[in-house]
């Protein structure tokens, strides 16, 4: 899908699907998942050669970075959340002639917010630039909003936790992992905006305004990774404490059927020697012989089960 926009004025204008354009002069070409001929009409506008989705959504693509002549190309990864599963999504930008050329495989949320804050003019858009700077800044916002999210859930994971109920417990470790595989991803995406930034820098055309927004972005990312290792140690800290409580419950019930064991050894010898064939036992001549071995067996018992229970084994 190829949608255009136009930059007017600070605004953002989107095309209509009959409009096109001669010249990638102040326009920024949305390509989602594009067609042959999608690409080829792009082509036609860039005087540099275009990346492919695949060599888009090679892994070793997310820290590529390369400078143009009048512009550069900077790869980058948006987290978002298709169907509930975070996830990060390669993005390849190209500004080139003074335009902009964005390549993905699926529709970005960031982008459908940088749209909604032109219209309502709180992201003025001067140049093709302020775009890219733009969804930069909306990416580190979005990144910090997960941290949030994420901090709470493991607030609400902590609290099971601590409860120490075995249900709870269990049901704890599959929300640890899922916010385990959170914080690396938002850590990845941190580290992205952080390579992409810098390198953007460093581009000549980059003037004192937007190396300003840009190290303001930075000094962002800089007070926010500290956080993210943070919510990291301590989803690994809730993990190890979950499965020691799992140990520990479960080293009770061991400890509960041993000291059972133990508790009907002696009674359980008494029926096994009485239990015997042989044919001079004088015992079970005996009028009471049977009530004295039931008594017999019930001393045997209750004197471990006294023992084990004063100790606080039972």
């Amino acid at each position: 899908m190829l949608t255009i926009y136009r930059l007017d004025h600070d605004r953002l204008l989107r095309l209509k699907a009959h409009q096109t354009t001669e010249t990638l002069s102040n326009h920024w070409l949305e390509l989602v998942r594009p067609s042959r001929e999608e690409m080829a009409f792009a082509q036609s506008l860039c005087s540099e050669p275009l990346p492919s989705l695949r060599d888009i959504e090679e892994l070793e693509s997310s820290s590529f970075h390369v400078s143009l002549i009048d512009g550069f190309q900077v790869n980058s990864l948006f987290f978002y959340r298709p169907d509930g599963v975070p996830t990060n999504l390669n993005t390849a930008f190209i500004l080139k002639d003074g335009g902009l050329i964005s390549i993905s495989s699926h529709e970005l949320p960031h982008i459908r917010l940088l749209r909604r804050r032109n219209r309502n003019r709180v992201t003025p858009l001067p140049d093709a630039l302020a775009i890219l700077m733009a969804l930069m800044d909306i990416k580190v916002d979005g990144l910090a909003d997960e941290i949030e999210q994420a901090y709470r859930d493991l607030e609400e994971i902590s609290r099971k936790v601590m409860g120490r109920r075995h249900a709870d417990l269990e049901s704890a470790i599959d929300g640890l992992a899922e916010q385990e595989d959170l914080v690396g991803k938002v850590r990845l995406g941190l580290m992205d905006v952080q390579r992409d930034m810098r390198f953007i820098l460093r581009q000549p055309m980059v003037n004192k305004k937007y190396r300003k927004q840009g190290n303001a972005v930075l000094a962002d990312i800089a007070t926010i990774l500290p956080h993210n290792d943070f919510l990291s140690d301590k989803a690994d800290f809730l993990l190890n404490a979950t499965q020691g409580f799992i140990d520990m419950e479960q080293n009770r019930i061991l400890k509960i059927f041993s000291v059972t064991a133990l508790v009907f050894l002696p009674p359980t010898l008494i029926a096994g020697i009485y239990g015997m064939n042989f044919q001079h036992m004088p015992e079970l001549a005996w009028p009471w012989g049977y009530p004295l071995a039931l008594l017999l067996m019930f001393i045997a018992g209750s004197g471990p089960f006294i023992y084990f229970k004063r100790k606080g084994w039972l």
